[in-house]
């Protein structure tokens, strides 16, 4: 009886369990269903996160790299225009040196005025001129004039722009004070303070500009391939022959030619000239490299240090040409034939810097040294006193940079960028505006009596005369 029970309730027990069973298992499978999705979801999601950091900093990653490149290209281009600012005082160094004592101070008025005019006019109007819509800022544009709007309006900074216009437009406002400051020498001794600041006026915020606008920006001479890397036309040419157009129409220094001969009137300061010349020349490195205006990648390194490398070269041998030249012609190694064949060399290598090999800037230099002697003696026979030698420097130079990259085998002859016919159209243009504008302004300011000082004050000396006071004490 109780064996029955047992196996009956044993039996029912079984029979329940396994309706409980059938019954819950639904339910429980369910339950398991539902966090496995759930559990899926919350994958999904984690994936998704997941997917968005890594973007997140990736976006990082390319922005810092971004803002490392800004940064390296503002501070390097920032460096360059410092050094461009210190030609200015190499420029006052060479043209107090090589003249008179008593019109040192005002040599160094006049390059003081250059800068601080030239900043202010250059901000105003000319860097609106020569780069027209530059930074967001609206204008006349054409092909040959463009007339852009005031100061840097409308620019605001960002990581992704390869420089700041700030240190564009510092960069750019120094190499049209340099165009300025090399017509100080060529005019030194006889010219006017209030015609001189006219002049300076005159050139950094129109001249300058608007043919500078035909090369560099974008104007008519670009768009026909026209090469001139770093400014042998557009900033010494430019200078070169403003000078020589004052020189002219100035007259020679009093005492300069006696009797149809020539009577050379020696610098006060050669020491002083020498100096200026080895700043102009650390200066340089500022000039042409800089002109990379990119120093990110190995190939914009790379094509800066070849610059400086044929900056380099060119510099010595025209420095080594000129001196020979003299030494052969006059018996003695000649200082200040030596020094301004340097200038000559530093000058010719502006243009082709970038395209030149290392043995043809040596030649590019050689040609300046000889350039600089024959323009020096070409002025000497003309009986036009330019006391520095500006014109055959700077605009005689000038115009053998630009004309080398027609001559010499270089890339941009190769790939059909650029030709002779196409240099010398450039360069004559861009010289024969700045000789032919300034020529007619300075016979403006003769006319009206603005140019050239008094015979007595002439012979008193600028610096008494025009600015009341001494370069040297006499106690």
């Amino acid at each position: 009886m109780t064996t029955d029970f047992s196996w009956r309730s044993l039996a029912a027990l079984l029979l329940l369990g396994f309706a409980v069973t059938l019954t819950a298992t639904p339910a429980a499978f369910a339950q398991e269903e539902g966090e496995a999705e759930v559990a899926a979801e919350e994958a999904e999601v984690t994936a998704d996160e997941a997917e968005e950091t890594a973007e997140a900093a990736e976006e990082e990653a390319e922005e810092a790299d971004l803002g490392v490149g800004y940064a390296l290209d503002n501070a390097v281009l920032f460096i360059c225009a410092v050094l461009v600012f210190l030609m200015q005082a190499g420029f006052a160094m060479v043209e107090a040196g090589f003249n008179s004592s008593k019109n040192a101070v005002n040599i160094l008025f006049k390059n003081s005025m250059d800068i601080c005019v030239g900043v202010l006019l250059f901000f105003i109007i000319g860097f609106g001129i020569m780069y027209p819509g530059a930074y967001g800022v609206e204008g006349f544009e054409s092909k040959f004039f463009a007339f852009g709007g005031f100061g840097l309006e409308g620019y605001d900074s960002a990581s992704d722009r390869t420089f700041s216009p700030e240190v564009d437009w510092l960069f750019q406002a120094v190499f049209a004070a340099t165009a300025a400051t090399i017509v100080s020498g060529a005019v030194a001794g006889r010219m006017k303070v209030s015609g001189y600041l006219i002049y300076s006026a005159i050139l950094t915020g129109l001249i300058y500009p608007i043919s500078g606008m035909w090369k560099w920006g974008g104007g008519w001479l670009a768009e026909r391939g026209f090469q001139d890397f770093a400014g042998s036309a557009v900033v010494h040419g430019v200078g070169g022959f403003a000078g020589l157009a004052g020189a002219m129409i100035l007259g020679p220094r009093i005492g300069r030619y006696v009797d149809g001969k020539s009577v050379p009137i020696p610098g006060h300061n050669i020491t002083l000239a020498g100096l200026g010349v080895f700043i102009l020349w650390f200066g340089w490195y500022g000039f042409n490299p800089g002109s990379m205006l990119a120093f990110q990648g190995t190939g914009d390194m790379d094509g800066m240090l070849h610059c400086a490398l044929t900056t380099t070269l060119a510099a010595g041998a025209g420095g080594i040409t000129a001196t020979l030249i003299s030494w052969i012609m006059f018996g003695k190694p000649d200082l200040s034939m030596g020094l301004n064949g340097i200038l000559g060399g530093l000058v010719g290598i502006t243009a082709c810097c970038d395209c030149m090999s290392d043995w043809q800037s040596i030649i590019v230099g050689v040609v300046a040294g000889v350039l600089v002697i024959a323009g020096v003696m070409l002025l000497d026979k003309l009986k036009i006193d330019d006391p520095v030698g500006a014109w055959p420097v700077h605009g005689l130079c000038g115009i053998w940079g630009c004309m080398a990259i027609g001559i010499l085998p270089n890339g941009y002859l190769e790939d059909g960028t650029t030709s002779f016919a196409t240099q010398l159209i450039g360069t004559l243009a861009i010289c024969g505006w700045s000789f032919v504008t300034m020529l007619a302004l300075f016979v403006a300011l003769k006319a009206a009596g603005l140019l050239r000082v008094s015979a007595e004050d002439e012979q008193k000396g600028l610096d008494i005369s025009e600015h009341g006071m001494q370069a040297y004490s006499t106690h």
